[in-house]
């Protein structure tokens, strides 16, 4: 058996990017499901699962891609790519650091979990990354992604984007 780790898998992982928002990983974004080792031939293989934070991303071929380029380029020979729709991706599945460096990066992370039934139809407070101010207002429910809502900060004045809870 190969001498490459599902850890050291993942660890390689923490390096690719989502193509929409570059300062998050794909860990960050919690889209990788698993990862599974094996042989073929006697050359490493590795399946690594996936699941799009929505149904038809486009961008799910780009990471798909930079995963392979990432493992082959370890000396991982066979690399595949599995689609898991089911569940579907939540943004309770993202990391506290993802959100901490969206925030960052100037995009208004989820708030609240995504799962949580009494606050379905409450809109929320949604402080703007720049200035902390709640004193924001929904511009658009569709940002430049489909993930995205745009607001704007009525204290700074400064547009935003919102990545949205679901």
């Amino acid at each position: 058996m190969s001498s490459i780790t599902k850890e050291q898998v993942y660890e390689w992982l923490s390096g690719v990017t989502d193509p929409e928002v570059p300062v998050l990983t794909i860990l960050d974004l919690g889209i990788v499901r698993g990862v599974k080792m094996s042989e073929i031939n006697g050359s490493p293989s590795a399946t690594v699962v996936i699941t799009p934070t929505y149904s038809g991303c486009p961008a799910m071929d780009v990471i798909g891609m930079n995963i392979r380029m990432a493992l082959i380029s370890r000396g991982i020979r066979h690399v595949n790519i599995e689609m898991q729709l089911s569940p579907a991706w939540t943004t309770d599945w993202m990391t506290e650091d993802g959100k901490r460096k969206l925030n960052e990066y100037g995009i208004a992370p989820p708030l609240r979990k995504a799962a949580n039934p009494l606050g379905l139809f409450e809109e929320d407070n949604i402080a703007c990354p720049r200035c902390g101010s709640e004193e924001t207002e929904l511009v658009s429910q569709f940002g430049p992604t489909s993930c995205k809502s745009l607001y704007k900060c009525t204290s700074c004045h400064e547009p935003f984007e919102h990545f949205k809870c679901h």
